[in-house]
């Protein structure tokens, strides 16, 4: 008998796609069941199954009317219990069956009220994916829900990155043991694979389903590549990284060839190569490794032309590959299709009207039946679109980053061969400085022009350590002529009292500090990168500079140069440069702890309340119409307009 099987991502923002839930996609689907993708709002989930259902037996009472076009208003009285919703859904337009039709629809309004659900799960399997430890509240609210979708509780799986790093602390949480590391075990004689007894797949090593990530509205900012490992593991035990836990024995050499042809054919070529390797340049099967890349079509100057995205939906729709996820794309297809500003308005009103006539407006009511029915209509405007396609550079992204330590001529020369950008090099200690910047001169040398990196800080660092490692990579651009990309990453403890949370603060570091860093690197959206100027206005054209802007109020570091200019800044700097090392040593543990909300409560001394007051944030009388300093911004913008824009 075929399983219901539900697989769940908590609705915590992420870059890249579940790839655990992608193989567990493919492996339940090669066992025959079948299988439901969810990422959002659990109320939601729990609605729309319950529409689905209410459909059904709608359409089982009175065939004639197509309740599938009237979903949205369905779900919408469940939700809201409104007369007028209830109006709106047309159940007196049954001629013989609407004394049943009502009955039925307070029934699954009650059902969902009520909670009767809880007391009547559907799903026979329900898997849970879990990412960093600070989505803690998030992930154990995740698995509380799914304990109450899954029949038995012995067929819930958590996984993932938090489960494996704490698995103790979840289990004590939810009652849930979870699962540690990989699904990497199949069956021997019939016994003791991962899942089922009987499962004769390596599930870790199986294709990914690229099918499901169209069945739920969240879009990943990095979709669009095929997503991989060429290798597992690392041979460094770094103490900040979790990779020993998750991934403990090293494997130096995972094909993908099968894989990523396996994925162009059931789902369309993807632009780019993205492999979550973490630690690629230790694998000896390296030589291996770049003929595989280049074998799945990235080489060097490798165009990629996007295949028809209409024709694979549509073609899986015929096959039966996944209606949930294809009817949604289709109906997201259609939405852009009318969007296209290549077709005059006569045209977009014709497509509009067909997709009205046949319930394709709403997702809700988007049906295979129509979608198939109008195929005719639609697939001329999406060939001639494909048609005019002139192709993309595709690129090799080892994300994970490779390691400064382990470069040589003939590894870089194998990483010369294949289209990779940005190379990212991990530059996560002041202390491994030689190693890095031989690196990436190496790299250089082999024609390699595009550079990025991850910059631990608030680990075993100081503050200057950062600096310096960013006035590095800025010098670095200006020496080599090249581009390289800095992404400042904070550092959050995988266990340990603030694992649960970001309030974690390093021991060289303090919570002034730490939020000026964020103040400055959302100004420069997160990265640094090429340009002496723009890094100098950012951090500081000094170390002292730097170290000053930490310690300056955080407003005046978000309109640093309007409050230059009024001459707030000197003010503050003048109050401070008045204060004698011993009133310093008083004042700063003050300004470290970060709140400035009761200044009275902080001190008695005169001298330092006047100085704390510059700590106030002034974003609210800078949004205040009748406020002088929105008055004075407002005239700051006026005269700067050009350097603005």
């Amino acid at each position: 008998m075929n399983r219901k099987v539900l697989l769940l991502e908590p609705n915590y923002k992420n870059k890249f796609p579940p790839i655990g839930l992608m193989k567990l996609a493919t492996y339940f689907k090669l066992r025959g069941d079948d299988v439901v993708f969810y990422k959002g709002d659990l109320k939601e989930f729990v609605i729309r199954q319950i529409t689905d259902e209410c459909v059904e037996k709608l359409n089982q009472l009175d065939s004639s009317i197509q309740w599938r076009l009237r979903a949205d208003k369905i779900a919408q009285y469940i939700k809201y219990r409104k007369q007028v919703d209830l109006e709106r859904i047309g159940l007196s337009d049954s001629k013989h069956y609407a004394p049943l039709l009502y009955p039925c629809v307070e029934y699954y309004k009650k059902f969902f009220h009520s909670k009767e659900y809880i007391r009547h799960p559907r799903w026979d399997w329900v898997g849970v994916t879990t990412l960093f430890t600070f989505y803690w509240d998030i992930t154990i609210e995740t698995i509380e829900f799914a304990k109450l979708m899954v029949k038995d509780t012995n067929n819930l799986m958590v996984g993932g990155v938090l489960a494996s790093i704490q698995p103790e602390q979840i289990e004590k949480a939810t009652g849930i043991k979870p699962h540690c590391g990989t699904l990497h075990t199949k069956a021997v004689d019939g016994k003791g694979g991962d899942i089922d007894p009987d499962n004769p797949y390596v599930i870790d090593e199986l294709p990914l389903d690229y099918s499901i990530l169209d069945e739920i509205d969240y879009v990943y900012p990095d979709g669009g590549s095929y997503y991989s490992y060429s290798t597992r593991g690392c041979i460094r035990h770094c103490p900040f990284c979790a990779v020993p836990t998750l991934e403990p024995q090293y494997q130096e050499y995972l094909p993908l060839k099968e894989r990523i042809s396996r994925t162009a054919r059931y789902y369309g070529e993807q632009q780019d190569l993205l492999l979550m390797d973490n630690n690629v340049l230790a694998s000896p099967k390296l030589p291996e490794i770049i003929e595989d890349i280049k074998s799945c079509g990235f080489t060097k100057g490798a165009k990629f032309i996007e295949p028809n995205q209409y024709e694979i939906a549509i073609r899986n729709l015929r096959h039966g590959v996944n209606d949930r996820a294809y009817v949604r794309k289709c109906y997201y297809l259609l939405c852009e299709l009318n969007g296209m500003r290549s077709l005059n308005e006569e045209v977009r009103t014709r497509i509009y009207s067909i997709r009205e006539k046949h319930g394709l407006l709403h997702p809700e009511t988007c049906t295979k039946q129509a979608i198939e029915e109008t195929y005719k209509d639609f697939a001329p405007f999406f060939e001639r679109k494909h048609a005019k396609q002139k192709g993309r550079l595709r690129y090799v992204d080892f994300n994970q980053g490779v390691d400064a330590r382990l470069f040589t001529e003939e590894r870089v020369k194998l990483l010369s061969e294949i289209p990779i950008r940005p190379l990212r090099i991990a530059f996560d200690d002041v202390k491994t400085e030689k190693a890095y910047v031989k690196a990436l001169k190496m790299s250089v040398n082999h024609g390699m022009r595009n550079f990025s990196n991850y910059l631990l800080y608030n680990f075993k660092d100081k503050p200057e350590d950062l600096y310096h490692r960013l006035r590095i990579n800025v010098d670095l651009c200006e020496e080599l002529d090249v581009d390289i990309y800095s992404f400042p990453m904070k550092y959050h403890p995988i266990n340990g009292e603030h694992s649960h949370d970001r309030d974690y603060i390093g021991e060289h570091w303090n919570r002034k500090y730490i939020r000026a860093v964020q103040a400055i690197l959302n100004a420069t959206k997160g990265k640094i990168g090429r340009g002496m100027s723009f890094f100098e206005r950012a951090f500081g054209r000094t170390e002292e500079e730097y170290m000053e802007m930490l310690l300056m109020p955080e407003t005046f570091i978000i309109f640093r140069f309007f409050f230059e200019e009024i001459g707030y800044t000197a003010r503050w700097r003048g109050a401070m440069y008045e204060l004698s090392d011993s009133e310093r040593e008083e004042l700063y543990p003050l300004i470290f702890k970060n709140d400035f909300n009761n200044i009275e409560e902080l001190t008695d001394n005169k001298k330092f309340r006047k100085i704390l007051t510059f700590y106030k944030d002034y974003r609210k009388d800078i949004a205040d119409h009748k406020s002088e300093l929105f008055k004075m911004k407002q005239e700051y913008e006026a005269k700067h307009k050009t350097e603005i824009q």
